[in-house]
């Protein structure tokens, strides 16, 4: 091949008059001379763009990589790439064998470098290396040989040189010396990646395929430990949710609120009937019957504690409740006599974060005690939620604006209307929601769909980088979806609640 490249050369440089003939031809035509040399460059593969000397060379190197040395130099003999330059053999097995001066020697011999880069950062890691090495063995005489004529001539790194130097004082009891392979892999990112292939460098390019194969696949709903190299990739829609597998009969009026736990252990739902229910989920993924929370009215929402121990649920305009998740026993009331509740949700802390009748949000700790309140953001809320670093509120209103609220400042730092405004991501088409509050969700693989129900009893599916809804499930509720909940830890498993009284447990089609 290289043979015949020259020649191919030669032949152009000695023959000006082909030259010419060839010039006036592909001004003339559409064949560009960077096809013509395109076809100098032997290949692999259909479209002719993996060149066979760097494929040959990434599958020996993975090889190696993989323990099967034998097998990558008989590869490297029978095709005739070499894997590495004899410089840069030279140069690992000096850094493995700790010859600290031969192998900087090496690196200034390798032509493709860039001076600099050897002077200022490769050289300044050997030796460091070779420092804390005669540090390790006592030997410190030779460290501050190497700390005074070595590493600080390279005048990089002053922090650096004063911490080696303070070691040659007083060592610490650990140095923290990493291995020489370590080093060696360290140095990778000095050399040209031509010259000196990363050991993982085929294992990238798969991942990477896979990757890419995931993000056109709409439907894509299983963990990539699951996707095979034998076939392209995917998914349809047999992965997601998109029938029912149960029908859950036990409210017995219209079904407002619905969450799974955050280790989808449980599933608590909440009702105009003036009860919540905690179900219990399965490891075979079947929903049952835990226990009946009541309440002297509609229950609005309910939120599960960070640990998903504990329950609350929240009364219209009354009181917010406490429960035991796994005994469905009543932990505590809270109540105030000159207003109620119409929202709460747990803090990351362990507080309660909780929306009051007069236009007040207040912190709660765990016996009721007010902690700290918010004046005049209430108002019409229908949700609310914090942050996990715990600085921001976030609170919905009935109008569907959102507030984000600091809570030091106890300030609105944005309004955001439902129409408009600035930062808005996306919007997804196609449910209804006119007269009710609908509430959506994300779920799935990496939360990468979302999940709406609507006033027409129908529940749709979006992938996130879809306007419309790429799936439609229908023919099973018969009133307003008014929430969905996608289980957290079971990517294929969501739940739908309904002015029908019913929730739905939808799953993969069997």
């Amino acid at each position: 091949m290289i043979q015949f490249s020259i020649f191919v050369s030669s032949f152009f440089t000695d023959h000006t008059w082909f030259l010419g003939e060839w010039k006036g031809f592909l001004e003339n035509s559409s064949f560009s001379l960077d096809d013509l040399m395109a076809q100098l460059v032997e290949t692999v593969g259909s479209k002719g763009v993996v060149k066979r000397t760097e494929f040959v060379r990434i599958i020996t190197r993975a090889l190696h990589s993989l323990g099967y040395e034998e097998i990558g130099t008989l590869l490297e003999n029978q095709s005739g790439i070499p894997l590495q330059s004899q410089e840069i053999s030279s140069f690992k097995n000096q850094v493995l064998a700790g010859n600290w001066d031969q192998s900087v020697e090496t690196l200034h011999a390798i032509s493709l470098l860039d001076e600099s880069t050897l002077t200022s950062q490769a050289s300044f890691l050997i030796w460091e290396q070779q420092f804390l090495e005669f540090l390790r063995d006592d030997h410190i005489l030779d460290s501050l040989n190497t700390l005074r004529k070595k590493i600080a001539p390279l005048d990089i790194n002053s922090n650096r040189v004063q911490e080696l130097a303070s070691c040659t004082i007083s060592p610490p009891e650990d140095l923290n010396i990493e291995s020489r392979p370590e080093i060696l892999e360290k140095l990778h990112n000095f050399l040209p990646p031509s010259l000196m292939i990363h050991p993982a460098r085929l294992e990238s390019i798969i991942e990477e395929a896979i990757s890419l194969r995931r993000l056109s696949c709409l439907y894509h709903n299983i963990s990539d430990r699951n996707v095979s190299l034998y076939s392209d990739h995917k998914c349809g829609m047999s992965r997601l949710p998109c029938q029912a597998k149960q029908i859950l009969h036990m409210h017995v009026d219209e079904v407002w609120f619905l969450q799974f736990s955050h280790n989808g252990k449980y599933l608590a739902s909440s009702s105009k009937d003036e009860s919540a229910i905690i179900w219990k989920v399965t490891d075979g993924g079947e929903v049952l019957f835990g226990h009946i929370l009541g309440h002297e009215k509609p229950v609005l929402s309910v939120s599960w504690s960070p640990d998903d121990d504990q329950l609350l649920t929240c009364g219209e305009r009354e009181v917010i409740k406490r429960w035991e998740a796994n005994s469905g026993r009543l932990l505590h009331v809270y109540e105030r006599a000159d207003f109620g509740f119409i929202s709460c949700a747990w803090c990351p802390a362990g507080f309660i974060l909780a929306g009051t009748t007069d236009q007040s949000i207040i912190l709660l700790d765990l016996e009721g005690a007010e902690l700290d309140s918010w004046k005049d953001y209430a108002l019409r809320m229908s949700e609310m939620a914090i942050t996990n670093d715990g600085t921001r509120i976030l609170s919905i209103y009935e109008d569907r604006s959102i507030a984000v609220i600091d809570r030091e400042k106890k300030e609105i730092l944005r309004l955001l209307p439902q129409e408009g405004y600035e930062g808005l991501i996306s919007r997804y088409e196609g449910r209804i929601s006119t007269r009710f509050i609908i509430r959506s969700c994300l779920g799935g693989l990496e939360e990468t769909f979302i999940a709406s129900g609507s006033e027409d009893s129908r529940v749709f599916i979006w992938h996130r980088g879809q306007r419309i809804p790429i799936m439609q499930l229908q023919s099973v509720h018969t009133g307003t979806v008014n929430c969905v909940s996608w289980n957290p830890a079971n990517i294929q498993m969501l739940a739908s609640a309904s002015d029908d009284h019913k929730i739905v447990i939808w799953g993969p089609p069997s």
